[in-house]
């Protein structure tokens, strides 16, 4: 060792790694050769012999050495030839093996592409997007599109395959579902557009065609409640169809393929279908067939307008059949039962089979209000439904069972156009019940009462209301009555009087008979006291109104009761100071009117089991001629004996042109009064308006005829509440 001193310092310096390995210029085409040997390896099924590691290492490398190109390019070709070779293992698969066949390729290729995909990961994150490559699954698929599914020899075989299959299916036979599944995924999988043009569409077409042809065949041989259900039936079948092995997306095209063909071309012919048609089902109560009919046509374009223009034409020829039929407007309650059975029928067919759709309960209502009103006797007819009910019909009945009746009742009700002349009817009616105490129940009186105020307002029952007072306060008047004055009256004849105010009781002023003379002084009696209780009032005698109870002596000294009206009173106490009297004696001695007399006398003499008189000559009718005398032979099985009036329940022909003008003449006031509301409020309006706006305010009550309420328009421009416009005449002006 030389010299001396310290050592000399080494600076160390780490440098990084330089790979420079140089590449053996066949390196890229040994490593694709590797990796091409594995890709034939996987589709032969001989996998597990490979490392998928060293496999992935050399792709990486390749890719890592710009080698990607080759790798991409050499994949594709390798798919290619692969794809190529399985078709024709595919293009060789006999019959019903075809689709295995297809099937176990798919399933094949799709796990090779899994694993191709696995070990080409490298490439499919860096060279693929960098280089805008296809994705190497998406490749894999694209490929087998071209070269299996769009290759000339499967492409037509595989649709007339899958179109056969269903056909079949169709007819019955039962098919491999599971198989259809799997070939309709793999469609699905290619591709939305590929399912949607490869089959879809040509499986619609054919569909058509299909249900075009049954729904032909269907219709020449079945009625319309079978071809509903076969309709449905189909209709099931394919949304099952679709669950089963089609794509979801297809279930709306297919339905409405079906909807079109089964119902939509059919409908008009359906619905008018002869003995089988919507009409037959309505009337004998099908809700099964109806309601498959509602559930079908609803899913067609108009198909419900169909069903209900159809219940509509149907309800309004039945309805003004049933009112204007003669014999059904013999018997008012009868005519009214049917109207409500109808309702009633209908009800219920919209609330079993349609689903309480509401456009068909608003058809049925203006069908209802359509043909009630064409009969102008139907509010007459309602009030004498309800009197007979009120009368004797809901004897026994629940307090649930009257309420419900009521209800429907004032159902009807809310047809009427002409609600006033019901209400005059109803008065009459109540007043002859209360007068006569022959009403059920007064809870249901007031029970309807209230329903009427509810749906009309206080005015229209304020009347009927006071009426209901009256009968209180006579009640209370009586009882002081005989409290104060019972030694002054003795034992002669028992008094019971009603106190009727003017105005709120329909009472049409009539002249008074003469009354038998033990009677007219208990009558004098009760003026005085009830005179004297109040002041400023004044009593008419309603003779034509009332009733009476006599006691009668027959030969053999049989002994009857009599209950009897008071003309009828009057009559026969007259035959205790005679045994024989003239239709002219008769009239003399009780003043009663010349059409109630001979009604009167009618029922007296002319009514087996009843004729307490015996008239010569004997017929069934009176006439001015005829002698009456005091039937001693008279016998019955009952001591007390009813007297009726023989009068028809309905009006007569000038009662009624009466009781028609009685209602005019009281809208008079209520158009005028409209006409002036109006006209205050709005100062100047046209003819035309004014007619809209009174319609409007009125029509709850009554539908006013516009030539009235012109003529109501004349009557207050002479009254100088309203003037015509000097310019214009059909413009009116109000007067202040």
């Amino acid at each position: 060792m030389s010299g001396g001193g310290p050592p000399r310092k080494r600076n160390f310096k780490i440098e990084a790694f330089k790979h420079r390995v140089e590449l053996d210029p066949k390196y890229a085409e040994r490593t694709w050769k590797v990796l091409e040997h594995a890709i034939h390896e996987i589709y032969n099924h001989n996998a597990s012999g490979l490392s998928f590691e060293e496999l992935y290492r050399s792709a990486y490398n390749m890719v890592l050495h710009k080698y990607g190109e080759k790798l991409y390019t050499g994949l594709q070709s390798t798919m290619t030839w692969r794809l190529k070779e399985i078709s024709k293992s595919i293009e060789a698969a006999q019959g019903g093996l075809f689709l295995e066949e297809l099937n176990a390729k798919w399933m094949d290729h799709n796990k090779a592409l899994q694993m191709i995909r696995d070990i080409l990961m490298y490439m499919d994150r860096t060279y693929v997007p960098t280089s805008h490559k296809t994705p190497v699954h998406e490749l894999g698929l694209n490929l087998w599109r071209d070269h299996i599914i769009h290759y000339d020899m499967i492409h037509d075989r595989l649709l007339h395959t899958l179109l056969d299959i269903i056909h079949r299916e169709r007819m019955g036979e039962v098919i491999n579902r599971g198989l259809m599944r799997s070939i309709t995924k793999m469609l699905m999988d290619l591709g939305p557009v590929v399912y949607q043009d490869d089959f879809e569409k040509p499986f619609l077409e054919v569909s058509a065609s299909f249900y075009s042809g049954e729904s032909q065949e269907f219709i020449e041989c079945c009625d319309c409640g079978n071809y509903l259900k076969k309709a449905e039936r189909r209709l099931n079948e394919e949304m099952e169809r679709v669950s089963h092995y089609l794509d979801a997306g297809s279930d709306a095209k297919i339905t409405s393929v079906v909807e079109k063909e089964m119902i939509a071309n059919h409908m008009h012919r359906l619905v008018h279908m002869e003995n089988s048609g919507l009409v037959n089902m309505l009337v004998d109560d099908k809700y099964e067939d109806l309601g498959r009919m509602y559930t079908l046509f609803r899913r067609v374009p108009d198909g419900l307008s169909t069903i209900r223009d159809m219940m509509t034409s149907y309800l309004r020829e039945t309805g003004k059949q049933l009112v204007t039929d003669p014999e059904r407007l013999k018997d008012p309650v009868e005519f009214v039962q049917c109207l409500l059975n109808e309702k009633d029928k209908h009800d219920k067919i919209i609330h079993v089979a349609f689903g309480n759709d509401k456009t068909f309960q608003n058809a049925l209502n203006s069908s209802f209000e359509f043909f009630i009103n064409l009969n102008n006797r139907s509010p007459e007819f309602i009030s004498l439904y309800v009197d007979d009910k009120l009368r004797k019909g809901l004897k026994g009945a629940t307090e649930e069972d009257v309420e419900a009746i009521l209800d429907k009742v004032m159902m009807l009700f809310r047809y009427l156009q002409e609600k006033d002349v019901f209400e005059k009817y109803y008065k009459q009616h109540l007043a002859k019940r209360l007068l006569s105490s022959k009403t059920v129940s007064d809870d249901a009186e007031r029970s309807m009462i209230v329903k009427l105020k509810t749906e009309c307002g206080y005015q229209f029952t304020s009347k009927l209301e006071g009426m209901f007072t009256d009968m209180k306060t006579s009640q209370d008047t009586m009882r002081d009555f005989y409290a104060k004055k019972s030694e002054e009256l003795g034992d002669g004849p028992t008094l019971d009087v009603h106190i009727l105010t003017t105005g709120s009781w329909p009472t049409q002023p009539s002249p008074p008979c003469s009354l038998p003379p033990e009677i007219l002084a208990v009558c004098e009696k009760f003026r005085a006291y009830y005179l004297g209780t109040h002041n400023g009032r004044r009593l008419t005698w309603q003779t034509n109104m009332g009733t009476a109870d006599i006691k009668a002596t027959f030969g053999k000294g049989q002994k009857h009761e009599l209950n009897v009206s008071t003309y009828q009173m009057c009559i026969l106490m007259l035959f205790n100071s005679a045994d024989g009297l003239t239709y002219k004696d008769i009239e003399q001695g009780t003043e009663i009117p010349a059409v109630d007399l001979k009604r009167c006398l009618q029922s007296l003499a002319c009514v087996k089991g009843k004729n307490v008189l015996r008239k010569e000559p004997m017929s069934k009718d009176i006439s001015e001629d005829d002698t009456f005398y005091f039937n001693d032979k008279f016998t019955s099985k009952l001591v007390k004996v009813k007297i009726g009036t023989v009068v028809a329940q309905k009006e007569s022909e000038p009662e009624k042109q009466e009781t028609r003008q009685r209602v005019e003449e009281d809208r008079k006031p209520q158009i005028e009064a409209a006409i002036v509301r109006i006209m205050k409020s709005r100062r100047v309006l046209d003819h035309n308006s004014i007619v809209a706006e009174v319609t409007k305010q009125l029509q709850a009550r009554f539908l006013p005829n516009p030539v009235i309420i012109k003529k109501r328009i004349e009557s207050l421009i002479e009254r100088e509440f309203l003037e015509r416009d000097k310019a214009d005449r059909k413009l009116y002006r109000y007067l202040a």
